[in-house]
């Protein structure tokens, strides 16, 4: 069992790297300020979480996880925490432990919450202000953004559209009120067809609601694949997050199914300079050293990208 590593100890390992980030230019090779910055989804511990890889990790231990593995900005998922949405105490208590360990809390990634496409009208307002707590919560967090899904009930290509359109701009209108965007990731589905999520967030037209493209969902069922680079092209522009989705690493620490180097370029020329969230979901390496070795390969993207705009 690899064993998350203390923040003391991270940082001991990592002072070479930390104070290359803090030389000039000229001595480096790479402008100071990196193209992207580094986050992690708390996704990519699940097996952690659910006490299926060795350890029971606890959602108030997330942040103090994140910044032993030299990160500084969290996403969280519902599914560790989804009883307590209202319990101000608890949320209390995560922003605290966030705080103490300098950690920028992102999002939150929200599920089983009902279908916002859904084709009858009652379930789809059910769904709607299902999600009102999390949008809540993620105020009180400190959040930008929620994550939700576009899922629909609906018939056909169309109609989807136009369901999960209504339900995402109903929701858009509650969130804009307390300063948060509702973004959408590809997640399977019609959700997995960029053309189809770039039409939703037209319908939609609202600055509050954008899309979080993820690298590697791209399953449109039945064996299906949409083309990933050309997929996350067509969300990069209503993009308010971006998820580096990993599962398998050659020898030369590149991931197999996605060309990091590719798709970064595609995310860097949309304009977009947020953070890119870690989500390992490989089942070769353990998620610590799978979330690693994304972490390894991100920065060797920061630094090229870097040099290259450098050269310009």
């Amino acid at each position: 069992m690899t064993q998350i590593p203390s923040r003391r100890r991270f940082l001991q390992s990592s002072l070479g790297f930390g104070a290359a980030l803090c030389l000039p230019r000229s001595l480096t090779g790479f402008p100071r300020e990196l193209p992207f910055q580094i986050s992690l989804a708390q996704w990519s511990l699940h097996r952690h979480f659910w006490g299926t890889q060795g350890s029971d990790l606890d959602n108030l231990d997330f942040a103090a996880t994140t910044r032993g593995l030299g990160l500084e900005a969290v996403e969280y998922v519902n599914s560790f925490f989804f009883d307590k949405v209202k319990d101000a105490a608890y949320l209390k208590e995560m922003k605290k432990r966030a705080k103490e360990e300098g950690v920028r809390s992102l999002l939150i990634m929200c599920d089983r919450i009902g279908s916002l496409g859904h084709a009858e009208a009652g379930e789809r307002k059910k769904a709607i202000e299902g999600h009102f707590p999390w949008v809540e919560a993620a105020a009180f967090l400190g959040c930008h953004s929620i994550r939700v899904n576009a899922h629909s009930t609906g018939k056909g290509f169309e109609e989807q559209q136009k369901l999960a359109a209504d339900g995402l701009a109903r929701l858009t209108e509650y969130a804009a009120q307390r300063n948060i965007n509702v973004i959408v990731e590809n997640h399977g589905g019609l959700s997995s067809n960029g053309a189809w999520l770039a039409g939703v967030m037209k319908r939609v037209d609202h600055p509050r609601c954008g899309t979080l493209p993820d690298f590697g969902n791209f399953n449109l069922g039945g064996g299906k694949q949409y083309d990933r680079y050309q997929g996350v092209k067509e969300l990069m522009p209503y993009a308010k997050a971006v998820s580096a989705k990993s599962h398998d690493f050659d020898e030369q620490g590149n991931e197999i199914h996605t060309d990091y180097f590719r798709m970064m370029k595609i995310v860097l020329d949309a304009g977009y300079r947020g953070f890119v969230g870690i989500e390992y979901e490989g089942g070769k390496l353990d998620e610590m050293s799978g979330i690693q070795a994304t972490k390894a390969l991100l920065e060797r993207v920061q630094r090229a990208l870097s040099r290259a705009a450098a050269q310009e």
